[in-house]
């Protein structure tokens, strides 16, 4: 009897080994808080089409799972052409994660960066969660910093980005900087002409002994 004990034990491995350990920590980083706040928000935007998923961490994941809800979620944040033409339930695996594909791609065109966005296993395979949360508070963030119509649900919900200040100059006024700046790699005086030598006149050189 404690052989085959040892031998189901033995065939566990990597359940009781490293993995199950990260997993473990990669699980303590989902938040149950995030899970209802972003799925209020989620039918808040697409509308009650969507469902509703079932309380929990698993629930939760398979209500995005076959990637129509996350699909849904990114067109309605376009006021104009849609990203994802074609939206369509499957109980094929390959199909829910070329949705899932689908989705990250216009997520990133959207504006999330890399670093900010979970992988397909992620999800479908519920490997992180927590990162699927993290990409669509991202999300949700990008959505009401815009501003741009689109959003639906409590701004509050969401922090909002800070922009970067980008300021658009005219070619004259760019020109104008350059010569300021020419003028000043020539002199250690600005814009004074105070001490400068006359064309074709040689500048004087003092060496120190």
């Amino acid at each position: 009897m404690s052989f085959n004990l040892g031998t189901a034990m033995a065939n566990k491995g990597p359940s009781y080994g490293l993995s199950r350990e990260v997993q473990s920590k990669i699980d303590k980083k989902y938040d149950q808080d995030l899970e209802e706040r972003l799925t209020e928000w989620i039918i808040a935007q697409c509308g009650a089409g969507v469902g509703q998923p079932e309380a929990g961490k698993t629930g939760w994941q398979n209500w995005l799972k076959d990637g129509c809800v996350l699909c849904e979620l990114i067109n309605s944040l376009s006021s104009g052409n849609k990203p994802i033409r074609k939206i369509q339930s499957s109980g094929m695996a390959f199909k829910q994660m070329e949705q899932i594909s689908q989705f990250l791609n216009a997520a990133e065109k959207y504006g999330i960066t890399k670093t900010d966005m979970f992988q397909t296993v992620d999800l479908w395979e519920g490997k992180d969660l927590a990162a699927v949360q993290r990409t669509l508070m991202t999300l949700g963030s990008l959505a009401v910093t815009r501003d741009d119509g689109t959003y639906r649900g409590d701004p509050n919900w969401f922090h909002k980005k800070s922009v970067e200040n980008k300021r658009e100059f005219s070619e004259d006024q760019l020109n104008e900087g350059r010569s300021v700046i020419g003028l000043q790699m020539g002199t250690n005086k600005g814009a004074s002409q105070a001490g400068m030598t006359g064309y074709g006149r040689p500048r004087q050189i003092l060496n120190n002994p």
